[in-house]
């Protein structure tokens, strides 16, 4: 996959720059209890809209939400060698584009979002293949919209876009490469199930959206004890005089 491959070279263009962050922690420990991952990732939405003006459906409206690359996250925490809970997080800013009958009508913007979409996972890391560490994982995923832009053109022309927050279900599955030291190459994919309502303000015009975003990343990981980071406070006790 093409789209796979570009994040690859942007992770390890950020893997040179990593490089001196091993002092972060005293060692990287493959056993460790916590590892952090930093990369690229391409989120995909799958979108399918339904719109509505007056409550009633506009035939062959719908909408599309383009695709976007950005720098993006994971902490996860392990609770034993095959169980963890992962968080990944990014921001992202999307163009919301006018599809199918929209156009007739004369729109030709229907707004851009910023959005804040943290992902929390449960994984299964197997064991056993050497330097590879396959995993599968399942959680949920929360979408806050801010700072909405204006759409362009017909009925909607000026008009604000409101996105509802939005919450749903997450699968995943991805891989761990150990290069040494504690380091870690990854591939990581996601697919969120999720939708939320958009409307335009003062227009009358609303829309159900299903997002159901893919999200593909490639990473530099590091894992590590976080003892080894914070330490254990020893408390020294003077001898009473």
């Amino acid at each position: 996959m093409q789209i796979l491959k570009n994040a690859i070279v942007a992770a390890g263009a950020f893997a040179l720059s990593a490089a001196g962050l091993t002092s972060a922690a005293s060692a990287g420990d493959y056993k460790g209890d916590f590892m952090v991952r930093a990369g690229v990732s391409v989120v995909m939405p799958d979108t399918d809209a339904t719109v509505r003006a007056g409550g009633t459906r506009v035939d062959g409206a719908d909408a599309d939400v383009n695709d976007k690359w950005i720098p993006s996250a994971t902490l996860t925490y392990f609770f034993t060698d095959n169980i963890s809970a992962e968080l990944f997080c990014c921001f992202s800013k999307h163009d919301v584009d006018e599809k199918g009958s929209l156009k007739g009508l004369g729109v030709t913007d229907l707004g851009d979002t910023w959005i804040f979409p943290p992902v929390v996972t449960l994984q299964y890391h197997f064991t056993g293949m050497g330097r590879f560490k396959p995993y599968v994982g399942a959680g949920v995923q929360w979408i806050h919209f801010f700072s909405e832009g204006h759409a362009k053109g017909g009925p909607v022309d000026g008009a604000k876009l409101s996105l509802d927050d939005a919450f749903g279900f997450v699968l995943q599955a991805g891989l761990d490469i150990e290069i040494g030291g504690g380091w870690y190459l990854n591939a990581d994919v996601k697919k969120s199930f999720i939708d939320t309502d958009a409307s335009w303000k003062g227009t009358g015009i609303k829309a159900d959206v299903d997002l159901d975003p893919w999200i593909i990343s490639a990473n530099v990981g590091y894992r590590f004890n976080l003892s080894d980071i914070f330490g254990r406070r020893e408390v020294a006790y003077e001898p009473l005089k």
